[in-house]
């Protein structure tokens, strides 16, 4: 009702709707995910079947989601009321945001471990002799030794020693895993040895779930205005990063090898369905967020000038409120789409000047320092960034950009949660928002501890699959057992909810 709606935040200006959008589906998948897919599926090929699921399921969905959080004024769950049988799908959506709420925000305490550890005059991964490192632990990837020949593969170093009769294999590391693995993670043999908390991650996770709070205690309005910084900045270090990567020799080279179109991908399966898995990632649709944001808008969102407004009556006659909404959200959806998409092919430039140039240094080809997701940001860039002059400061905008890429996906996302849970509830949370926002801060900072313990990376257990580490640690039967339950978690709203719609509805027979 118009008393309801009444009642409901409402974005100041429609910038800040449009900037929370693009926080919140532009992320660290366009940093850190697109770039690989592009240069694995054939380069400029692959833009072929993206822009295809762009036109044919992103931008449909995307326009869907919003605009049925600004018809009906709720959240991922109260969208449904559409279609009582089918609410289940906004419970399972509520579910699903709430684990990536838990398992995200720790590639934001990384960054923020990262950027603290950056403050100095060497970078502590770029050295080996520190406490945390093996006799193995080498900076050396080139030199030829005498009588060795010396292999480079994507985490290890293996040097064979040749005689007539006799192999001896020595495996070296780079300071670089060493430092992300024995000195950041502090990896356990096994995932049943849990170890201990680290302390030092789990102050940078209070850190940021407390950045968390802050952004979302006041509602909308107040995360309207931070998100002129999360959502913009980003893309300032993008350009300085960009502007300084392509002066590096090996620059181009990484460019071609990102760019060059391989056209017989086209003809792979797997191709496509990375496009199509990239775009609902990027895009994130399908979480209830989107149609959260959407709720704030104004009901009757008119985005004309008067001169726009006086020709489509000249076209159309007095068009109707609900024809005008139509455009003003594809204006939006369209907008958006060219943003997120923009930023993935960006970034791409910028990522890919610095692997050539770590290429052109350690003298390998590129598809040998091209990494996706953590290994990526915490591996093959800060590596990058030892053999760069000024490397610190590199650094430091480096993973202030991480942050800030994750962060307003990371609050909007809970935001999303919040919206969807408190208007099932709106008489009893609603004006405890800060309260409940505060129990849910704290919930899932709980939660998160678990993933910094010292137990072999159990962020893996939650967002990778199939269930090894490293290509050599395998889990265990009950791991994947949890992962089904985690799967499950979500997808049996669906039916029981269904079940509960049918047992509840009024009436005497099935069809009723």
């Amino acid at each position: 009702t118009t008393a309801d709606y009444g009642q409901r935040e409402t974005w100041d200006r429609k910038l800040d709707f449009i900037l929370s959008c693009v926080g919140f589906a532009v992320g660290l998948g366009n940093v850190w995910r697109f770039p690989y897919l592009c240069y694995k599926n054939g380069g400029g090929a692959f833009l072929i079947p993206y822009l295809l699921f762009i036109i044919t399921s992103g931008i449909p969905v995307f326009f869907l989601e919003i605009s049925l959080g600004q018809y009906m004024k709720q959240g991922g769950i109260g969208i449904w009321n559409l279609c009582p049988l089918m609410k289940g799908i906004g419970f399972a959506s509520t579910v699903i945001v709430f684990f990536c709420n838990c398992y995200y925000i720790m590639v934001l305490t990384w960054a923020i471990y990262y950027l603290g550890r950056s403050f100095t005059t060497i970078l502590p991964w770029s050295t080996c002799g520190n406490a945390w490192n093996t006799a193995g632990c080498t900076t050396n990837f080139t030199a030829m030794l005498a009588g060795r020949t010396l292999n480079i593969l994507p985490y290890t170093v293996t040097i064979s020693t040749n005689s007539s009769n006799l192999f001896n294999y020595t495996t070296l590391s780079s300071p670089v895993i060493e430092f992300w693995e024995r000195e950041v993670l502090k990896i356990t043999p096994d995932i049943t040895d849990t170890g201990s908390i680290r302390w030092e991650l789990a102050l940078c996770l209070l850190v940021a779930w407390t950045i968390c709070y802050i952004c979302i205690c006041k509602g909308v309005r107040a995360t309207g205005k931070i998100v002129y910084v999360t959502a913009l900045f980003p893309y300032i270090v993008l350009l300085c990063l960009l502007i300084r990567g392509v002066m590096l020799p090996g620059a181009l080279e990484g460019i071609q090898f990102y760019i060059k179109p391989n056209w017989t991908k086209l003809q792979e399966a797997q191709v496509w369905i990375d496009a199509g898995t990239q775009v609902f990632f990027s895009y994130a649709i399908g979480l209830g967020a989107l149609s959260a944001l959407g709720s704030y808008n104004l009901y009757n969102n008119n985005c004309f000038k008067k001169s726009e407004f006086n020709f489509i009556q000249q076209m159309y006659g007095y068009p109707r409120v609900s024809f005008l909404n139509d455009i003003c959200i594809y204006r939006d959806t369209v907008i958006l789409a060219a943003v997120n998409s923009g930023t993935s092919f960006f970034a791409g430039f910028v990522i890919f000047t610095f692997l050539g140039f770590m290429a052109h240094e350690q003298k390998v080809p590129i598809d040998q320092v091209a990494e996706s997701g953590p290994g990526l940001a915490f591996i093959a860039y800060p590596k990058g960034v030892t053999l760069m002059p000024l490397s610190p400061l590199w650094s430091c905008l480096f993973f202030l950009m991480i942050l800030l890429l994750g962060l307003d996906s990371q609050f909007v996302g809970v935001e999303g949660f919040l919206t969807a849970i408190i208007d099932q509830f709106p008489h009893l949370l609603r004006r405890r928002r800060a309260l409940f926002s505060a129990a849910t801060c704290i919930v899932c900072y709980l939660i998160g501890l678990s993933m910094i313990t010292e137990g072999i990376f159990i962020f893996v257990l939650i967002s990778h699959k199939p269930l090894t580490y490293n290509r050599t640690y395998e889990y265990p039967w009950w791991g994947l057992l949890i992962g089904w339950c985690l799967a499950l978690s979500s997808m049996l709203c669906i039916p029981v909810v269904a079940a509960y719609q049918l047992i509840t509805a009024p009436g005497s027979t099935f069809l009723e």
